[in-house]
């Protein structure tokens, strides 16, 4: 199913170049990453070379030039979050889905990345789990959040 949407959005910006973030945006959204090979079927059917479409996809951050899991999980280890225990919660992340910062794991579920502010420090320690905040987190509560994401 995949490979037939990613084929399908190439196919509705073909020729279009200047649509190329836009084609970009729509496959990462599909498959979670932008593989070399998408990136140069995706610069052949837009009539951009190869180069652009690569310089794009590592120069935005929303982009991902390797695998990522269904669901990204953001620990903040901001000042206040640490203050807070945000490296305690970091820790309890780590223990329970094996990830470090950085890492996705093999069944592709999740990917875990910190951030040294994530802009709620008035909620912190916050874990946020594909776009959603879970704030004022504790080690304790983050094996029930992350049940909810399976």
């Amino acid at each position: 199913m995949c490979e037939q949407a990613v084929n399908a959005i190439i196919e509705n910006y073909r020729g279009k170049p200047e649509a190329l973030i836009h084609a970009l945006t729509e496959i990462q959204h599909e498959l979670n990453w932008l593989p070399r090979e998408v990136l140069a079927e995706v610069a052949a059917a837009l009539g951009v070379p190869l180069a652009q479409a690569i310089q794009i996809a590592s120069f935005y951050k929303v982009f991902s030039l390797t695998p990522k899991g269904r669901h990204e999980l953001h620990v903040c280890t901001g000042m206040t979050c640490h203050l807070r225990g945000g490296d305690k919660l970091l820790a309890k992340v780590e223990a329970v889905t094996g990830l470090k910062p950085g890492e996705t794991d093999a069944a592709g579920r999740f990917t875990l990345e910190r951030g040294s502010c994530l802009g709620s420090c008035s909620i912190g320690p916050e874990l946020i789990v594909d776009g959603k905040h879970h704030g004022r987190m504790t080690p304790e509560q983050v094996e029930a959040v992350l049940d909810q994401y399976s």
